[in-house]
């Protein structure tokens, strides 16, 4: 017999569901951080957004939360593993090998941004242990914004990316004593706030003393033998354990269950089990979070942000300013170039991820009014959602101090040429690409936007300069009038669009060859009018079946030439979509001129 389910039950899992499958990735395709989505979407669908009409309209049950307790049981669980991930990435050799910017640099920031801010908030008329909250949930940055804004623009290895790298890996060092500081507090006892601190440090390293024996006894064999099955179930089900049981140990212990999820982190770091442990995860953690994301969103209500909105802009701005100007004089202070440190400064700058935590628990908890900790959460989600903007202006002003102090050198203009290519884009693939030309003889000139590297290499003799390729200006002072050809190594598309179209305008008869990302971006390149176009992932998959073919025994001259005829078969099929893509927009303007001429 088939049993009724309570229909109506379901419709805040729909909501949380809809919101993570279907407008997170929306808003992803559009460039808004996942994280700021789940905030706007829980500010938007809970209690003091539209949440607050669903007595009104009955639509409105399906499209708003109910129970944002129900909810938060469960987001909880988000923190857990936002923490165990934070400890899994603090690899004792990581540390090691960023141990003076991490250790010195970093800690100074989270020291001196926490007291700076918590004197701030004093001067407000905060009590002491509120103002230390405050100061230390905002002192902290956004892990996850940050270092995304870094990746898509791959710039995690220049100096303001490490620098940033170092200075967030402080920051999550900090949020254990921040944890404890909060749960001590709670406790009520009575005691001044740096006895709090005092108790908190030694109830840290007895408890998480017994911890950390635990799990050094037993994680690693629990490891091996659940690898040992060969099973992706059951591995999967052994790390759930593990951060669950952890996190319980932990509360049992009377510290947070965050924290212990956080230990079990730093020990399984040092396993060979660490990537696979990350990948088993993932998915668990990216829903948890973004809940724990969208119930804190719930918990801002937008009605008192419009009544303060002049406080509230100030405030972010005030933020960003305090943090921007420590950082950028404790950084110059460690050696870390003006430009780079402007750079982390402002990406850096706002607050991040940990202050929904911090102030959300302390709220909870009672350590916190509720206006102060709905404006904190309003000032620290506003000001999450600048940081790629904050990034690119850092970016520019970097850029600015480097060539603004560069090397004399970077001002020589190329030498005119016959008969010579130009490499637009002097990272890995142009080095390799001008060693090449230089083995065979072939006249070159390279050009690239990054100062250092411009001079590192002329330093060695090699015929790179200073420049921005997409200028045309430039490409003539490079000499395409009289080149053989163009050959764009550069990385991102807009880039790699922006100088063919460039060298086209100039000189419409050349020879480009460009990378390209993939075979979309392949065919888009042909459109826009490459001679050839090189995609990443074509090649890299002609290679892996060029080497597997050999491996296994195949004769190599018949593999090659297979391979060779393959890749042929590849541009041939990416031209001919670029010429009927071209055909249908020459067929839809002409269909545009008729209608014109007709009205």
């Amino acid at each position: 017999m088939a049993v009724l389910a309570n229909i109506g039950a379901y419709s805040d899992a729909l909501v949380v569901l809809g919101i993570a499958g279907i407008v997170v990735p929306l808003l992803s395709r559009l460039g808004i951080s996942p994280v700021l989505g789940y905030l706007g979407a829980g500010a938007l669908l809970g209690p003091f957004g539209l949440g607050s009409l669903r007595g009104e309209l009955g639509l409105f049950h399906w499209l708003t939360i109910s129970d944002a307790k129900g909810v938060g049981g469960i987001a909880e669980l988000g923190v857990v593993f936002l923490l165990f991930m934070i400890g899994l990435e603090l690899s004792y050799g990581r540390l090691q090998a960023m141990r003076r910017l991490v250790f010195g640099l970093g800690s100074l920031q989270v020291v001196v941004s926490t007291a700076v801010i918590a004197a701030l908030a004093a001067l407000l008329g905060n009590a002491p242990a509120p103002s230390i909250i405050i100061g230390g949930c905002l002192a902290l940055s956004s892990t996850a914004i940050v270092i995304e804004v870094l990746a898509g623009e791959g710039r995690l290895a220049t100096v303001a990316g490490r620098t940033s790298l170092a200075v967030l890996l402080a920051q999550d060092l900090a949020v254990v004593p921040l944890l404890l500081f909060l749960f001590i507090l709670s406790k009520g006892t009575g005691a001044s706030v740096w006895t709090v601190l005092a108790l908190a440090a030694a109830n840290a390293l007895l408890g998480l003393g017994l911890i950390v024996l635990a799990g050094r006894v037993l994680l690693r064999p629990l490891f091996r033998l659940v690898a040992c099955n060969g099973a992706s179930e059951p591995f999967m089900a052994a790390t759930l354990f593990v951060i669950v049981a952890t996190g319980v140990a932990a509360s049992s212990a009377g510290l947070s269950m965050a924290l212990g999820a956080f230990v079990a982190g730093i020990l399984l770091a040092e396993t060979e089990y660490r990537k696979s442990i990350e990948i088993a995860i993932e998915p668990f953690k990216g829903v948890l979070l973004g809940l724990f994301f969208f119930t804190v969103g719930m918990q801002i209500d937008f009605r008192e942000i419009i009544n303060q909105l002049l406080l509230l802009f100030g405030a972010i701005a005030t933020l960003v300013f305090i943090k921007a100007v420590l950082l950028t004089g404790l950084a110059t202070l460690f050696g870390v170039p003006r430009g780079a440190a402007l750079e982390s400064a402002l990406l850096l700058g706002p607050a991040g991820e940990f202050a929904f935590v911090g102030i959300g628990l302390a709220a909870q908890l009672g350590l916190l009014n509720a206006n102060v900790s709905s404006f904190a959460l309003a000032v620290t989600s506003l000001s999450m959602a600048f940081i790629p903007v904050l990034g690119s202006a850092g970016r520019r002003i970097s850029l600015f101090e480097k060539t603004r102090r560069r090397d004399p050198d970077l001002c020589t203009l190329p030498s005119p040429r016959q008969g010579h290519a130009i490499v637009v884009g002097h990272g890995r693939v142009g080095q390799v690409l001008c060693s090449l030309l230089e083995r065979h003889v072939f006249p070159f000139i390279a050009s690239d936007k990054d100062p250092d590297l411009v001079s590192e290499f002329r330093r060695c003799g090699r015929n790179v300069y200073f420049g921005d390729a997409t200028n045309p200006a430039f490409l003539k002072s490079c000499g395409i009038e009289h080149a053989k050809a163009v050959i764009v190594t550069a990385t991102r598309r807009e880039d790699i669009d922006k100088v063919v179209k460039a060298a086209r305008l100039v000189r419409p008869d050349i020879v480009i060859v460009s990378r390209a990302r993939d075979a979309a971006h392949a065919s888009h390149l042909y459109e826009i009018g490459v001679t050839d176009a090189v995609p990443e992932t074509i090649e890299a998959s002609l290679q892996l079946s060029e080497a597997s073919l050999v491996g296994l025994g195949l004769p190599a001259g018949p593999v090659i030439a297979s391979i060779h005829e393959m890749r042929d078969e590849f541009r041939a099929e990416l031209q001919n979509a670029a010429r009927r893509s071209g055909k249908q927009i020459t067929r839809a303007l002409r269909r545009k001129t008729l209608r014109d001429k007709r009205h």
